[in-house]
C-alpha cells in the first residue's frame, strides 16, 4: 500500500488578506509570502495557492511552507464537454 499524499490549498482570506511580503506564523507553521504571490491575490483575490513543506529552519522548530502552484477559480463549475470536444464542434462550424 502507499503513501496517501493530500494536497493543501490556502486562499487570501485564510491567510487574513495580508498586504506586505513577510513571513508570518499560522496554526500548521511559518507562511512565506511573496510580492508576486500577493500580485495573484490582488488580481484573483479567490486564488487558492498550493502550499508546500520545506520542514523546519534551523532557528524554528515549526514547518515551514511557501505558496506554490495555483488555481484562479478553484470554486468554478466547469461544463461537462472537454476542450477536445470545443475543438471538434469549431472543426465543424467551418
Amino acid at each position: 500500500m502507499g503513501d496517501r499524499m493530500t494536497i493543501d490549498k490556502i486562499t487570501w482570506d485564510r491567510v487574513g488578506r495580508v498586504t506586505e511580503p513577510g513571513r508570518y506564523m499560522y496554526t500548521f507553521g511559518w507562511l512565506t509570502i511573496t510580492a508576486s504571490d500577493l500580485d495573484i491575490w490582488l488580481h484573483y483575490p479567490r486564488a487558492a495557492f498550493t502550499l508546500l513543506a520545506h520542514g523546519p529552519r534551523e532557528d524554528s522548530a515549526s514547518e515551514e511552507f511557501h505558496l506554490g502552484a495555483f488555481d484562479v477559480s478553484p470554486d468554478a463549475q466547469y461544463p461537462s464537454s472537454t476542450f477536445a470536444d470545443a475543438c471538434a464542434d469549431e472543426q465543424h462550424v467551418h
